[in-house]
């Protein structure tokens, strides 16, 4: 039986322990009001926390001090107006993003310990006019979890995949050193001191508390969080917005078998991830019938739905397949995360092709996860069959495939588990992934003769920024073409799945959510995936997601901490 409501009253609520949720609760706190933030599950970190953590904002101030190439405001919009269609109000949200980001993010480096680090040499997706090859990319600089002491366990992991030795994280700049390890001292040394480190770390913690990435950008948020004593308020999600002549005053919320009547003052804050795992809305909002997601569970798209209710707009049409996508590889991991996404480690290394289910080859391997994963939905009119990643063996020693680290010899394992087909020959490897034996024998003559010139004819791989900066400098005379030569070769199947949803709540340029008229529900603010997105379903950069989340999340706190 459920206990009667208990009231409670605060200045303002945010339903969502994402970065997005986090970010506006932590300006609401450091603005002077008394916040709650309400999280479903019982972590903060959402699938921000399983992701590389990158923030998309041009002109940022921390790649102008590293010494990188100035960048232009002006630049990146003549950039987003080539790949948006947008010329109404999506087009006022993503100019208030691309003039306040930079100051906003320096504004949280100012006021807590949300930290970044310029990625530099970092390229946007896409050779357009106004595309960067440089200075738009920030990561979060990485974090001592031991800080959090025991509310470390309140971090989500990240996918067991993205750790070795069953718990220590590694950044992309460890990999060599890593990989390379008895080839140096240097690199021994730096091998050991990371290895001591975890085993230290795991005689206190579940894991190794060196936090890299996405779990880096979430647990400074949280960290600042419990620093500045924000209320946060776990497992205890939204059920309905409480709205009363015209204006959200609060939120029912659910807790176990206690509900909740939470009164804002000053607003309520919809940040609860999307609808990733909501099959009704993936349905409705999607072009495409793809059932994965790397969203973590909990993304139901409630904050979305209760929104609906009360006549909030939503615009599905503007956001072409509606989410933002990824190829993945199916590890069956006995964590929610079962799909290992293929975002820049393997695809554009010389070596390797990918190959429809007709066995051709129909995509530059080497461009965005996103619009490498569009390339899969229009060349398998079934979207349920795979795509096969195509390579010999000594690749994979080389370069590592998927959740299969470089320095791999044996690879009998990853066959058992399905992971991988291995045969002795092309045909065999057809006949064995059930594709025409000539197509892939064609494809892959084809690739090598490509690889000899160094020059695709049919794809153009290797000729963009993006495909120079994921490839292998030191091959020649291509850095994304290599042959594919010398048995045993291999397969590796692969699927596309959704890392975020496009389609959301359309908002104005200080996170109000618009009502059907367009105009601003009083007291109701979203940011993160619940908010529609201002790239409308285009990936221009690493960070689209990202960057949007935290420059949002802080101008819809602000703007309820100036509301009567």
């Amino acid at each position: 039986m459920q206990a009667e409501p208990i009231t409670r009253e605060v200045d303002l609520l945010v339903f969502g322990g994402g970065v997005a949720g986090m970010s506006a609760a932590l300006t609401g706190t450091l603005k002077g009001l008394k916040v709650l933030l309400c999280e479903k599950s019982t972590q903060v970190g959402g699938t921000a926390s399983t992701s590389a953590g990158t923030l998309w904002i041009p002109e940022n101030s921390q790649n102008i001090r590293a010494g990188f190439k100035a960048d232009s405001k002006i630049a990146a919009n003549r950039y987003l107006e080539k790949l948006i269609d947008d010329p109404q109000n999506g087009k006022v949200v993503r100019d208030t993003f691309l003039e306040k980001g930079p100051a906003i993010i320096d504004w949280f480096e100012k006021n807590s310990e949300l930290k970044f680090l310029p990625c530099g040499d970092y390229p946007d997706y896409l050779d357009e006019d106004g595309a960067a090859v440089s200075g738009r990319a920030i990561i979060p600089q990485p974090f001592d979890g031991r800080l959090l002491s025991k509310n470390f366990c309140r971090v989500r992991p990240p996918i067991p995949e993205y750790m070795i030795f069953s718990g220590m994280m590694v950044g992309k700049s460890d990999i060599p050193y890593l990989v390379n390890r008895f080839k140096s001292v240097a690199n021994f040394i730096y091998s050991s001191r990371l290895f001591f480190r975890y085993l230290t770390d795991r005689i206190t913690y579940s894991r190794g508390t060196r936090l890299m990435l996405g779990n880096a950008l979430v647990a400074r948020l949280y960290y600042s969080l419990i620093a500045n004593k924000t209320e946060i308020a776990f497992e205890t999600r939204l059920d309905e917005l409480i709205f009363k002549d015209g204006r959200v005053i609060g939120a029912q919320a659910v807790s176990g078998n206690q509900t909740f009547r939470l009164l804002a003052s000053k607003g309520v804050v919809i940040a609860t991830g999307g609808f990733g795992h909501n099959k009704a809305m993936r349905k409705a909002f999607m072009s495409v019938n793809v059932p994965d997601s790397m969203a973590v569970p909990e993304n139901q798209g409630e904050g979305i739905s209760a929104a609906q209710k009360i006549g909030a707009l939503i615009c599905s049409k503007k956001h072409g397949s509606g989410a933002f996508w990824t190829p993945v590889s199916k590890t069956g991991s006995t964590q929610w995360a079962s799909l290992y996404p293929h975002l820049a480690l393997d695809r554009a290394k010389p070596g390797l092709i990918a190959v429809n289910t007709q066995g051709h080859r129909f995509v530059n391997e080497a461009v965005s996860y996103h619009h490498f994963a569009l390339a899969m939905l229009a060349s398998n009119t079934n979207q349920m069959l795979p795509t096969w990643l195509i390579c010999d063996a000594s690749f994979i020693y080389k370069y590592g495939l998927g959740a299969i680290h470089p320095g791999t010899r044996d690879l009998r394992p990853y066959v058992n588990k399905n992971w991988l087909v291995v045969a002795q020959s092309l045909e065999e490897l057809a006949q064995s992934i059930k594709v025409p034996a000539a197509s892939l024998v064609a494809s892959v003559v084809r690739n090598n003769e490509f690889s000899l010139t160094g020059i695709d004819l049919d794809f153009f791989k290797g000729t963009t920024n993006l495909n120079r900066y994921n490839g292998d400098p030191a091959n020649l005379p291509n850095p994304c073409i290599g042959s594919i030569a010398k048995k045993p070769f291999c397969a590796m199947p692969i699927w596309p799945a959704e890392l975020a949803t496009s389609t959301g709540l359309e908002a104005d340029q200080n996170g109000r959510v618009l009502n059907k008229d367009q105009e601003p529900i009083d007291g109701l603010y979203v940011c993160g995936n619940d908010m529609s997105s201002i790239m409308r379903g285009t990936y221009p950069g690493p960070g689209t997601t990202l960057g949007p989340a935290v420059v949002f999340g802080h101008l819809a706190a602000l703007h309820a901490s100036y509301s009567s």
